[in-house]
């Protein structure tokens, strides 16, 4: 209801002149009339006449002005008054000394207790020394028509705001300004309580909500909370000045090192005020004890990212806890379950989410209500997965080296029995075409084996150095064939493309993963691009957990319009056996092989999707800087004899009884003296003859006790001239980092065939 105390358009002192002008000119017109009267006829008479009908149509304008000017005004006041009425900010209309003239509702509500006449003597409740300040902005507004101030007091910020009205009137308005800062004085008009907490327990702020449920302005968090440590999430036992109240206590981190915890009490007699439970800066939901959610407030339904309807049950929305949810609220209402903690995740539809879920039991209204509280734990359970799918990665690519050593063992002696076989029927025996099958089939099945190295990163590369038009010119009629007829191929290059170091055979194989990885993604057919770019980085590159250092690089974008890959599948897409595609379709090594020979050969690949509109996947490869010794002169080569074979003696060793059976036979057969031996300890003892001559070691790397490159250090050291071929089923980097490089030594990985060792052994003695 809007308050009026006097016009706001009169002078100082509560006085308009207008009126008595009037009587004073209606005065002067009946003198003059009068004298006029009473003088002779004739000129004076007529005058004062005439002087008198002059002020009496003065005094009538005087009146019809005056008439008009308080209508004016009365309306304006009339407007004013209904304007400021309906503001939900407190409003007054003051004078030029600051006597209040009006007051709207607001400011009758909030200053209720200030029966003050004076602007200055209200505000003193809100802040010290109003008076400079009302004077500063009334100045003000002289010159602007209007000025505002923010001032900080203890309850928060006030933002007072002055409006000149004609000469003697200002509309002043105060309002407070809500503090986003989130520091002690947004939290000071807090409908929840809530305080502060140093490291050392201090308690460094406790709001008025806080204050008034406590009833003292305690100074340690142990005289607040007896039982140590607090709980957030559960029910705490808090000491009031009028005895222990149970309270549910949340947390959240604050600046340097500090504690915020907000509280409600859970008694019976005290239900969560609505308020409150929608302002709590944690998100949190109040649910039946069947599971049926009762309330949800803002912060907890932007976390869930869902709608939330009178019949959704928590089940709907979480998943993920080992048994049935209804259970675990179901034990926890009856007060049966421990209360603890659980990891859930949101069936969001957008994107991965974990959650913390921290389950109380109050009383409410004379039935039992299950609090919620929840904390966002995607960060903590990411970590989580990256630290477990660390170790599943390095557990599984120890099991793929170990397999394919064994395999490799295996296909060696397959492939080099077979080709003894080949040796002695030619193409006309009936067995031969059987020969050959076998022979490819074990080729086929070391690819296979090549690939549980790739992707566990342990496979042997032969790097070389290759410009991507013509290794992609060589591939476009193998990927072509790839695609089929409903799918177009197309390459883009950089004008100024840069060569690169890689296996060009590895490579051939990412790229072609890739492309069918994209045709399988566009069953109606579509476009495949394939396009390479130099690039140039400045500073690093991090995303997706890696760091790509700057420099210069060569970029391979393959890019497809297919059915892209869900936001929460997209991480997972470089895992060994993880596929997207249907039981049957994929095996899901693909991409984990393409991630492994990319990784070794020194580069980064990462993928973009966009569900519905396709995936592109992007490799870095480091651009090929050529140094002064990689620049070599060939000199003219002149023809020189062929060497022959069995010019030599050479020391096998190798722990596998069928491989050493082939290899030993395949030499002998081109004329060297082979001695064997089953491991490396057997091998130093026939080395201990002084007169034994050996031209080369032919030995496996990893064998039962002594390994290889060990023991030929030691044979090394008496005979310094000796050279060395090492074979292993293991990659090549297996064992060259755990110690020096052999002199003299070459390396030759299983499986190899017949004349792929006796042409190694060759070139080593000559």
């Amino acid at each position: 209801m809007l308050t009026r105390h006097a016009s706001p358009f009169a002078d100082p002192a509560g006085n308009n002149p207008a009126p008595a002008r009037v009587v004073a000119v209606l005065v002067l017109a009946v003198v003059a009339a009068a004298t006029g009267t009473l003088l002779e006829p004739g000129p004076p008479a007529r005058v004062s006449l005439a002087a008198a009908v002059t002020l009496l149509l003065t005094s009538a304008v005087l009146a019809l002005r005056l008439w008009v000017a308080r209508r004016a005004a009365a309306l304006t006041t009339d407007l004013l008054a209904g304007f400021i009425e309906k503001d939900a900010a407190p409003s007054f209309v003051a004078d030029e000394d600051g006597a209040i003239l009006t007051r709207n509702a607001a400011a009758a509500d909030r200053f209720s207790d200030s029966g003050d006449a004076t602007l200055a003597a209200t505000l003193r409740s809100v802040f010290a020394n109003p008076q400079a300040v009302l004077y500063r902005l009334q100045c003000r507004s002289r010159i602007g028509g209007n000025a505002r101030e923010d001032v900080i007091t203890r309850r928060g910020h006030v933002r007072l705001a002055v409006h000149r009205l004609g000469d003697n009137g200002y509309l002043w308005r105060v309002e407070d300004v809500p503090d986003r800062s989130g520091g002690p004085r947004g939290a000071e008009v807090f409908a929840v309580p809530m305080i502060t907490v140093g490291r050392s327990g201090a308690l460094l702020f406790m709001n008025d909500a806080a204050r008034q449920l406590i009833g003292t302005r305690e100074k340690s968090l142990d005289h607040v909370f007896p039982d140590q440590p607090v709980r957030p999430g559960e029910i705490n036992r808090l000491n009031t000045s009028e005895g222990p109240v149970d309270v549910i206590v949340a947390e959240r981190d604050g600046q340097a090192g500090r504690r915020e915890l907000y509280f409600l009490a859970v008694t019976t007699q005290t239900a969560t005020p609505p308020e409150a439970f929608e302002t709590l800066p944690v998100p949190m939901i109040k649910l039946e004890p069947g599971g049926k959610i009762l309330k949800v407030n803002r912060l907890a339904g932007d976390l869930l990212g869902v709608e939330i309807t009178t019949d959704t049950v928590l089940s709907d929305l979480m998943q993920g806890l080992g048994r049935p949810v209804t259970d675990w609220l179901r034990d926890t209402a009856l007060g049966v379950a421990h209360q603890k903690s659980e990891f859930l995740r949101l069936t969001r539809p957008d994107k991965e989410v974990f959650v913390q879920v921290s389950l109380s039991r109050v009383s409410e209204d004379g039935g039992t209500v299950l609090i919620a509280l929840l904390n966002d734990a995607t960060e903590l359970k990411s970590l989580e997965a990256q630290f477990v799918q660390s170790q599943k990665m390095q557990a599984i690519g120890q099991l793929a080296g170990g397999i394919a050593h064994d395999f490799n063992n295996l296909l060696t002696a397959i492939s080099g029995h077979c080709d003894l076989l080949l040796l002695r029927h030619d193409q006309g025996d009936q067995n031969y075409g059987d020969l050959v099958q076998i022979n490819q089939n074990a080729n086929r099945a070391a690819a296979l084996v090549s690939q549980l190295l790739a992707f566990s990163r342990k496979q042997t590369l032969r790097p070389e150095v290759l410009d991507l038009r013509d290794t992609l010119s060589d591939l476009t009629h193998l990927l072509n064939r790839l695609v089929g007829e409903k799918v177009t191929l197309t390459l883009s290059h950089d004008p100024v493309l840069r060569p690169i170091r890689a296996d060009k055979r590895q490579l051939e194989q990412v790229l072609m993963n890739l492309v069918v990885n994209a045709r399988d993604a566009m069953p109606q057919g579509g476009e495949i691009r394939i396009e390479t770019e130099v690039l140039t980085l400045e500073t690093p590159l991090t995303r997706d957990r890696a760091t790509v250092p700057p420099g210069d690089y060569v970029t391979v974008k393959v890019s497809d319009k297919g059915t892209g890959i869900s936001p929460d599948k997209l991480q997972k897409v470089f895992e060994p056996f993880y596929t997207t595609k249907r039981t049957g379709e994929g095996t899901g090594l693909g991409l984990s092989t393409a991630y492994g020979i990319i990784k070794q050969t020194g580069g980064f690949i990462f993928v973009d999707s966009v569900p519905g509109e396709g995936t592109e996947f992007t490799l870095f490869f480091p651009a090929f800087e050529p140094e002064a010794s990689d620049i070599v002169v060939k000199p003219v080569a002149t023809p020189s004899p062929v060497p022959q074979h069995g010019e030599g003696v050479v020391l096998l060793v190798e722990d596998e009884a069928p491989v050493r059976a082939f290899a030993s036979r395949a030499l002998r057969l081109r004329g060297y003296t082979v001695l064997e031996a089953d491991s490396a300890e057997d091998a130093l003892r026939l080395l201990e003859d002084p007169d034994l001559t050996v031209d080369v070691f032919v030995t496996d790397v990893v064998m039962p006790g002594m390994d290889g490159p060990s023991w030929v250090r030691l044979a090394l050291k008496d005979r310094p001239l000796v050279r060395v071929v090492f074979v292993s089923g293991y990659a090549e980097g297996a064992f060259g980092e755990t110690g020096p490089s052999v002199p003299n030594s070459v390396f030759l990985p299983k499986p190899f065939s017949l004349n792929q060792l006796t042409e190694t052994v060759h070139q080593q003695l000559h």
